[in-house]
């Protein structure tokens, strides 16, 4: 009898791992339209959480990656699962013009010996239910988190470059202040002048006093930078993250055009290093994205807008 229950015991435990809905997943998703297949690029990732399911879906369509935190059900009695409120890309947008549907992840585990697969749909809110179709997709489970089929690890690599989000004021990630001061780092000073500063863009401002603030531009990969203003160093090795980080600097206002380069302490796990940089005067917000590596600095100029006044 106890030979008997041990193999039972065994097959009932790892019956009701396979079961289980928390890992990541992968796969592809369609909506088919009279005349084409639309196909979306979709991860899924999803871990327990006290009386619900929480987790993060990333999904390339067209040119665009979207990476959103996710909230939902999972019944293991039906092993159904309800993600809410999604915004996904309509299919039939433009490239240069995105527009969302909102939707509902309706899923259903099947467990095979081979592999898990939740198979099911996005499907439109009532409002959406005319214009938005619904997304059908055939998500496959992979044990290991850190194994990333070649066409995501691409998508990362792509984010990195074409990354469209920016932060809103809705974003309280606390920032980091750097105060405007001059210091000292000879490797990281030696280093910089080796290397060649690329002109990322050339912007005006309306205020001698601007507030500059840089984000990681896509995956938070481990990228570290160092900043300079007017070639001197302004902070040394600082990892950029969600969270800002935020310098307020005066211009010097005996010059035409002043620059700040970002220099590239490492290249993070995904390179090249990226930036996100929002330089703001006051009256309006300027979004720049950099880009810089162990070869090249990404530098933006800066000028004060004339505020000499003319008339007839």
């Amino acid at each position: 009898m106890k030979l008997f229950i041990l193999p039972l015991l065994l097959f009932i435990t790892i019956h009701s791992s396979s079961q289980s809905v928390f890992g990541y997943w992968y796969g592809t998703a369609n909506v088919k339209t009279s005349n084409a297949a639309n196909n979306y690029l979709v991860e899924l990732v999803l871990q327990p959480e006290k009386g619900y399911v929480k987790g993060l879906i990333n999904y390339y369509f067209k040119n665009t990656y979207r990476s959103l935190q996710i909230k939902g059900n999972y019944n293991k009695e039906t092993r159904q699962l309800s993600l809410y409120n999604i915004p996904i890309a309509f299919h039939g947008a433009l490239n240069n013009m995105q527009v969302d549907c909102m939707m509902n992840l309706q899923a259903i585990l099947q467990v095979a010996k081979t592999n898990s697969n939740l198979k099911g749909a996005f499907i439109s809110l009532p409002e959406y239910k005319y214009t938005c179709g619904d997304v059908n997709f055939n998500l496959v489970l992979n044990a290991d988190v850190s194994k990333q089929d070649s066409v995501l690890k691409s998508i990362r690599e792509y984010k990195e470059t074409y990354q469209v989000w920016s932060p809103s004021a809705y974003d309280t990630a606390k920032p980091v202040n750097v105060f405007q001061r001059k210091i000292i780092n000879y490797v990281v000073q030696n280093e910089f002048k080796e290397r060649q500063n690329v002109v990322a863009n050339e912007i005006e401002v309306e205020s001698d006093l601007i507030n500059v603030d840089f984000y990681d531009n896509g995956e938070v990969d481990g990228d570290s930078i160092s900043v300079f203003f007017n070639n001197e160093l302004l902070i040394s090795n600082q990892k950029i993250s969600a969270a800002p980080l935020h310098f307020e600097i005066k211009l010097d206002t005996t010059k035409q055009v002043n620059e700040l380069s970002m220099f590239a302490d490492n290249l993070g796990s995904i390179p090249p290093n990226t930036a996100l940089m929002i330089v703001d005067d006051g009256k309006k917000r300027i979004e720049v994205r950099l880009t810089s590596n162990f070869q090249k600095n990404a530098l933006v100029r800066i000028k004060r807008k004339s505020t000499s006044l003319t008339s007839k």
